[in-house]
């Protein structure tokens, strides 16, 4: 049973006036023929009659199709329009289809494969694509939608019925057509604010410079991207040499751990040349933790807690859908024990046995035209606008799975 709304009652009566037109017509043709075929028989006729012609037939079978047809559209347009007219309260989800899975990101920023969404709340969908021609497809609510590159279009329904319903592309799309699916998952409201906060608790856990800047207002006073604000600007700032001042005196230090540190918690011993002694003191509100994070980031080390997981990212980059996790070999080779396996690849136009090292994933992600695996089309696109993060954390996934 499928969930009602209005849209898709809608969309449900277009269907079923369509068709119940038709079987009438039908049946109304196949009554008139088994009629003329006893009445204008051979015996009940055996001298053939000339008709010349009936004007009353001729403006009957003229004028009842075309009203027919204007009906049919009538109810069509009502259908498309209830498809169209979005809810001024729906939640709004970005959806990316690629070759060959769906990407679906929420208001607060983050992604997932599947969609969540809460139980009578209109949702509206802003789809695109990414690589080629997609569509959209959620027979459940009957939606159709094109997703193609460098178009943005959209839909939207109403779930009234919690389940799990499914997602299909209806347009060839490549050798993984048959396998870029997705589900709809319709959860209460209490469920969808538990996969909500979830979420952020995943993206708040990847903790990154930018991330404990905002937190504690620096980037207020401080530019990333080399631009003077209030304070001298913290790009690159770390091993840097800081020409401040001290005691009045004029000294140039190397903004080391212990400088960072210093600044931050008395900030007033050592100012910077050129800027005024205004920032104020953060003893008494930073934690040591986040101190000793900060400082760790500036000096460009990892943090444990800020370790981007490497599912995510491939989930976030649609890897799933061409390369399995469990061995089986779909689009592209399998993720599972890829990692220190030997492989046949086509480098240059000739053929290359190599052993697939950390360096290999690493080009393989962001230059996959270069070495192409035996048996398999070159038809990844390249990931070079990942982040040393995100790729590290990428590589990394992927050893690991043996």
């Amino acid at each position: 049973m499928y969930p009602q709304l209005d849209s898709v009652q809608k969309v449900d009566i277009a269907f079923y006036y369509i068709i119940g037109i038709s079987i009438f017509i039908l049946i109304g043709i196949v009554l008139t023929m088994l009629y003329f075929l006893y009445k204008y028989s051979r015996k009940r006729n055996p001298e053939p009659a000339d008709i010349k012609g009936n004007l009353l037939a001729e403006i009957l079978w003229t004028i009842i199709p075309t009203l027919i047809a204007i009906s049919m559209f009538i109810v069509g347009w009502d259908s498309f329009r209830a498809l169209r007219s979005v809810p001024e309260n729906a939640l709004s989800v970005d959806v990316e289809a690629r070759m060959w899975s769906w990407k679906f990101t929420y208001p607060q920023g983050f992604s997932s494969d599947e969609l969540y969404i809460p139980l009578d709340k209109p949702v509206k969908l802003n789809i695109t694509s990414k690589d080629v021609i997609h569509s959209f497809y959620a027979p459940a609510y009957r939606i159709k939608v094109d997703a193609v590159p460098g178009m943005n279009t959209y839909t939207w329904f109403n779930p009234t019925k919690e389940g799990v319903f499914d997602i299909y592309c209806a347009e060839y799309c490549g050798v993984g057509h048959s396998d870029m699916m997705s589900k709809i998952h319709v959860v209460s409201s209490e469920k969808y604010e538990e996969f909500i906060n979830e979420k952020l608790r995943e993206e708040e856990s990847a903790v990154t410079l930018p991330k404990l800047l905002n937190k504690y207002s620096c980037t207020d006073c401080h530019s990333l991207d080399g631009t003077v604000l209030v304070g001298p600007t913290l790009k690159d700032i770390y091993e840097k040499e800081v020409t401040v001042i001290e005691n009045g005196k004029e000294k140039t230090v190397t903004a080391d751990k212990d400088y960072l540190r210093e600044s931050i918690l008395n900030p007033s011993k050592k100012v910077v040349k050129g800027f005024d002694a205004i920032m104020s003191s953060y003893k008494d509100d930073m934690s040591e933790d986040d101190l000793e994070k900060m400082i760790s980031l500036f000096a460009g080390e990892n943090v444990s807690e800020s370790k981007i997981n490497g599912r995510k990212v491939a989930e976030d980059s649609g890897c799933f859908g061409c390369h399995s996790t469990d061995g089986s070999v779909t689009v592209g080779p399998s993720f599972k024990g890829m990692y220190q396996s030997k492989e046949v690849v086509k480098r240059d136009g000739k053929k290359v046995e190599i052993v697939v090292d950390e360096q290999y994933l690493r080009d393989s992600i962001q230059f996959p035209g270069n070495d192409i695996v035996e048996g398999f089309d070159p038809m990844m696109p390249s990931y070079n606008d990942l982040s040393k993060e995100e790729l590290d954390a990428l590589v990394e996934y992927i050893k690991n799975l043996e």
